[in-house]
């Protein structure tokens, strides 16, 4: 395997090789890339070319955990790389549950370029990472996938401008409250653009439950979380709150804002989308509005390293992004049910339901509706009068991962250990051990009465 430094000689030459072709192209792509500063990685911001060599020769080194993919095209046809890195050796977590899953896009507006490098470092880290042995990168791309779609306006990034090559604002062309801002050049439509299709496309088939989602943007330092439409906090603001406070308290001052308050109103964007539409718990991330100094002396991943480190905490935290509920226990007693649950993530759930099923799943009764906080426990008494237990029958709790209505439902089964029957009430299945005893008596007067009245063999 090549060294890090064997591969950056490598990229070198092929950067030399690509722009010395693109030299004397005369296509309008070509062109548009002939004026990029992309020689040196660290110190230059990528063009599409670069990208390209840079994503492709990470595919062809580490099939292990990279796998890369074409999910669209640019209006002038150009490609829209994603990466998807985890470990794929095992297709669950190594306890058998699934793996959660992080998506990131950068690039919407093609002249932010700080955002794209953002993005880019994070795919790097997590690659060279893994193939340096480093132990935190282990564990993450043993539990979680991470697809990254670096450059979505490669189109605009070449040219040096914000919109795509139709003149449209890709981050103001999703279908969510679709030009009902203030805007600028929101496309004719909804999706009217293939960039955001694509990306639209790429979200609702291949992660339509994504346990976060990043937008990578450049110019002012902050961390926006929905609305954009309205100043209003979100339904999961508990969840963004503690995100806010722990990436204040620890890793960096970057202000943490709800999106209207924080810079404008803004619709149509992907962070809307993605939270209203999508329910992933979402962020607009804003890097420094030092993007127009192209030739510095302090390398990229030192300018954005502060934006890495909070990067890194949102990935490895990312099982905490959701409502998690533990049932500790159920007690039944006649017609109520005592149950005890925690949640253990940081997200807010509402909608809950305690549901008891037969072997193939019907269910046979539902508890009425509760809620619980984030990070907090509930203690409730429910209403029994309907339930009838059955042997073969299985507990289960029913409930949203976060309190927005596009989240997605889920059913976790419970663990038989956690459920007491204190008292029978009338109608109620017998415990095993009380139909054994009953049908020893039973048995045990019919035959005292086959002997009394010479009813036993041999008489």
């Amino acid at each position: 395997m090549q060294s890090p430094r064997q591969r950056r000689m490598r990229r070198w030459l092929t950067v030399l090789v690509v722009a010395s072709m693109l030299a004397v192209s005369t296509s309008p792509a070509a062109t548009a890339q002939i004026g990029q500063p992309d020689i040196i990685q660290e110190h230059w911001y990528h063009s599409y070319a670069t990208l390209t060599l840079d994503v492709n020769e990470w595919a062809d080194d580490y099939p292990e955990i990279v796998n890369l993919l074409v999910v669209g095209q640019t209006e002038m046809g150009r490609n829209l790389w994603m990466l998807q890195i985890s470990d794929w050796s095992q297709e669950t977590k190594p306890d058998g549950s699934e793996k959660d899953v992080v998506y990131i896009d950068g690039g919407h507006h093609g002249n932010e370029h700080l955002g794209t490098e953002l993005a880019f470092l994070v795919a790097e880290y997590y690659i060279e990472g893994w193939a340096d042995g480093q132990q935190d990168v282990l564990d993450v791309l043993a539990t979680t996938e991470l697809h990254i779609l670096i450059m979505l306006n490669a189109d605009g990034n070449d040219f040096d401008t914000r919109w795509n090559i139709n003149q449209v604002d890709l981050n103001r062309n999703y279908d969510h409250y679709w030009n009902t801002c203030p805007t600028t050049q929101p496309g004719s439509s909804a999706f009217s653009e293939s960039e955001t299709l694509a990306n639209s496309i790429y979200m609702n088939e291949v992660v339509p439950h994504a346990d976060l989602y990043i937008t990578m943007h450049t110019g002012v330092w902050i961390m926006l979380y929905p609305w954009g439409k309205w100043p209003e906090q979100p339904s999961d603001w508990e969840m963004y709150h503690h995100i806010r406070d722990e990436v204040n308290s620890n890793i960096s001052d970057i202000p943490i804002r709800n999106a209207n308050q924080g810079l404008y109103p803004n619709c149509g964007t992907s962070r809307d989308y993605g939270y209203g539409v999508m329910g992933y718990p979402t962020f607009t991330f804003e890097t420094d509005d030092e993007q127009f100094l192209l030739g510095t002396i302090e390398p990229l991943s030192q300018r954005l390293g502060e934006e890495l480190d909070v990067m890194i905490y949102l990935i490895e935290n990312v099982w905490y992004w959701r409502a998690r509920l533990v049932v500790e226990s159920i007690e039944i007693k006649g017609d109520e049910i005592d149950t005890h649950v925690v949640n253990l993530g940081r997200a807010s759930t509402s909608n809950i339901t305690l549901q008891y099923s037969d072997s193939s799943g019907q269910v046979l009764w539902n508890s009425s509706l509760f809620a619980i906080n984030a990070t907090n426990q509930t203690k409730i008494t429910l209403d029994a009068q309907n339930l009838t237990l059955i042997e073969d029958g299985n507990w289960s709790i029913f409930y949203q991962k976060r309190v927005i209505d596009a989240s997605q439902w889920v059913e976790e089964n419970i663990d038989d250990s956690v459920v007491e029957i204190t008292n029978n009430k009338e109608g109620l299945l017998p415990a095993p051990s009380m139909f054994i005893h009953l049908f020893s008596i039973l048995l045990a007067a019919f035959a005292g009465r086959r002997k009394k009245y010479g009813f036993l063999s041999g008489n």
